[in-house]
């Protein structure tokens, strides 16, 4: 995936969250939020 720009629709997604739980895009329509990926320590990425 490329970057995205502010505004953009971003592709469905779900994703590991704090106290062994997910989050899915579809939980979060209708409100504002910030996707940030941080990759792993000590890695080339």
């Amino acid at each position: 995936m490329g970057t995205l720009l502010q505004g953009s629709k971003v592709p469905a997604f779900s994703a590991a969250a704090t106290g062994a739980t997910r989050v899915d895009s579809e939980d979060l329509l209708g409100s504002p939020y910030v996707l940030y990926f941080y990759p792993m320590d000590n890695t080339p990425g």
